[in-house]
This record gives structure tokens, C-alpha cells and sequence, in this order.
């Protein structure tokens, strides 16, 4: 196999961007390997940054909306939608949002005090729980006292006899006191009956009865749920593309199907080889039609306005800066996320870069 020697590199022709916008676009790039890598939370803080950095940009509010919580996710889908009316992926996006929001659970009900006023809570005790006066014998501190130093002074002073004599007297005032009266009977006397007379009861006047108002719902967007990610599913595909160049029986030719992310490799008309791949974003698009690969490249770097690479591999440029290449900075294949080439994983750039030659016929379309 022929290695074609390294040189200049084409760069993609973009319009020239503004401070804020290279931020911003730097700031997304960060967002997506933070979200690649499982840190949720600092792709969220980079995808705010892009927001306050180009509030009017779509594509900031939709990936706000996917690394959010299900509420401010509809949030963040209103205002991509207030940008992009008729934007595909942000109405997508929405009914994505609304199906998690209705999936996420209630939150937890709010603890009612069984009675409050003013901020203070008050407890009541019920009635059969409040303390009752104890019955019987009731004596202060100070008469008990007097009782005891009594009979302290009597055990001392006197002698046995004189000493029972005093007990007899002083027991009985500590003994609690009963009661001795009872309640006084009672007959039951009739009473004079009466005949009872017919009295008319007032008509109960009709009340106004309340009818609920109806709430407006949110009718989900009868649309498909976008993922973040997307995973190498494998699609019905024609065994020949509608729009297949012209090519001899055994001549060896790349499609490239934008709508289904995926790249095929035909000898003539039979399919030897499929891989999934990421093409350009809605803002830096591929380009469509039929080229052939001009020069190849097994490393080099590749850079532009806003971005540099080092030694990208097995590069095959087919249209000024526009080339299939390996990826290694990203494994989000199945959704559009380069600059305009067509990323594929490693090792199926490097089947294709081995498989396919200069001159070789590259056909895209959606």
C-alpha cells in the first residue's frame, strides 16, 4: 500500500466568529467531554457559561436541557424554542423534558401542625388527661412540720401512757376525711304531655355550586425522545443507495448517509463494510454530493477557528478541509458533532483508510 507523505493541511472555510462566540464554543466543547465523562455537574457549569457567554444560541439551551433536572429542563427547551420555533431538535428535546417531568416523583407533602397561631406551635392536652386535685387529707409544708416536731417533743418528754393519750388525739387529724352524707334520692315526676303541633320547616334555598375551571395541560409533542448518546444500533439500509454514483461492477466507492450516521463500503453494487460515524452539526454542516479522495494522510493535525487537533489518524480529505477521519477526542457516534468531516472510530478509519485509495468515490447525502 502506497503512504502518501504528510504536507498542508486545508483548513474548513468558516465565518470569521466574535470573542464571545469562541468562548462560547470552547465553553460547549468542555461541556460535552465533562458530560462524556460522567461529571453531570461540570458539564452543567459549562453549558451555563455558553448560555451567558451567547444566550441567542440554540444549541446551549438544548444541552443545558439534557445535563438539568426534568423541571428546568422544560425551562431551558422554552426559551431553545423561543430561538428556533421550528427546530426539530428542541421540540424533540421538549417531549423528552415532559415525559421526565411526569416520570420524576411528587414531592414530599409539607408537615401540618395539628395547631398553630402566630408561628407557635401549641400543644393541648385532651381533657381526660389533665390533672385532678388529689382528695383527702390536703396539708402544706408547714403543718406536717408542726405534727412531727409534736410528736418528736412528746417521745421525749412524757412517758408511754401519756404518750398514747396524745396519739389518740393527733391521729385522727391525720387520717383524710370521708364523706359520710349521701346524696338525697330523687323520683322521677311526669311530666304533662302536650299534643305536639304541626310546625312548617323552612324550604332550604339552593346554593351555588363551584365548578372547577379547567387547567391547561401540557400536550407533549407527538416526537421522538432525543438521547444524548447514541449506541452503534444497527439500521435497515437498501442494499444500494437511490443516488449511487455510476461505478464499474468491482470499482470501490464510500457512502455517507447523514440522516443514519452511518458510512458504507461497496465494491460495485455489494455492500463489503458499514460503521457508524458523526458528521457535521446543524451549524457546521457537510457538505452533500459525489468527490473523490484527493490525498491521505495516516497522522496530522487538524485545526480551525476555534479548535486544534494533533495527529488526528488515518485522514482522507475528499473536498478542501472536509475528510473521514479517526476520532479519539469524543465516542459519541450516531449524532452530528464535527466541524463539517466525518469522525469514525479508530480502528474503522483505519479498515477504510487501508481499503479505499486516492481517487476513490466518497457519495453523501441525507
Amino acid at each position: 500500500m502506497l503512504r502518501t507523505q504528510r504536507g498542508h493541511i486545508p483548513i474548513e472555510n468558516h465565518p470569521p466568529m466574535s470573542t464571545s462566540q469562541e468562548h462560547s464554543q470552547q465553553a460547549l466543547i468542555n461541556a460535552r467531554h465533562a458530560y462524556q465523562k460522567g461529571e453531570h455537574l461540570k458539564a452543567r457549569f459549562w453549558a451555563q457559561r455558553a448560555a451567558a457567554l451567547a444566550p441567542d444560541d440554540e444549541e446551549v439551551w438544548l444541552w443545558l436541557a439534557a445535563v438539568s433536572s426534568p423541571r428546568a429542563s422544560v425551562r431551558y427547551l422554552e426559551r431553545a424554542l423561543q430561538i428556533a420555533p421550528d427546530s426539530k431538535r428542541a421540540r424533540k428535546g421538549m417531549h423528552w423534558a415532559v415525559k421526565r417531568l411526569r416520570e420524576s416523583p411528587p414531592p414530599p407533602p409539607a408537615l401540618i401542625p395539628a395547631s398553630h397561631s402566630y408561628g407557635t406551635m401549641q400543644l393541648a392536652l385532651p381533657v381526660s388527661q389533665t390533672v385532678a386535685p388529689a382528695r383527702g387529707l390536703q396539708l402544706n409544708t408547714l403543718q406536717w412540720t408542726l405534727i412531727l416536731l409534736i410528736v418528736g417533743m412528746l417521745l421525749i418528754a412524757v412517758s408511754v401512757q401519756p404518750l398514747k393519750s396524745a396519739l389518740t388525739i393527733i391521729l385522727p387529724l391525720m387520717q383524710p376525711a370521708t364523706e359520710t352524707e349521701q346524696a338525697p334520692s330523687f323520683t322521677d315526676t311526669p311530666l304533662p304531655s302536650h299534643t305536639p303541633t304541626e310546625t312548617s320547616s323552612p324550604t332550604p334555598t339552593p346554593t351555588d355550586t363551584l365548578t372547577p375551571t379547567p387547567t391547561d395541560t401540557v400536550t407533549p409533542i407527538p416526537t421522538d425522545t432525543p438521547l444524548p448518546t447514541y449506541t452503534d444500533t444497527p439500521v435497515p439500509y437498501d442494499p444500494l443507495p437511490v443516488n449511487a454514483p455510476d461505478v464499474n461492477r468491482h470499482e470501490r466507492w464510500v457512502d455517507v448517509d447523514l440522516t443514519q450516521q452511518r458510512v458504507y463500503a461497496y465494491e460495485g453494487s455489494t455492500l463489503i463494510q458499514s460503521f457508524i460515524a458523526s458528521t457535521g452539526t446543524w451549524q457546521h454542516p457537510t457538505v452533500t454530493g459525489q468527490y473523490t479522495i484527493y490525498v491521505k494522510y495516516e497522522s496530522a493535525p487538524m485545526s480551525g477557528p476555534d479548535y486544534y487537533l494533533p495527529g488526528v489518524p488515518y485522514i482522507m480529505y475528499f473536498y478542501k478541509g472536509y475528510a473521514l477521519h479517526g476520532t479519539y477526542w469524543h465516542d459519541n457516534f450516531g449524532t452530528p458533532m464535527s466541524h463539517g468531516c466525518v469522525n469514525l472510530r479508530t480502528p474503522d478509519a483505519e479498515w477504510l483508510f487501508y481499503w479505499a485509495s486516492i481517487g476513490t468515490v466518497v457519495n453523501i447525502h441525507y
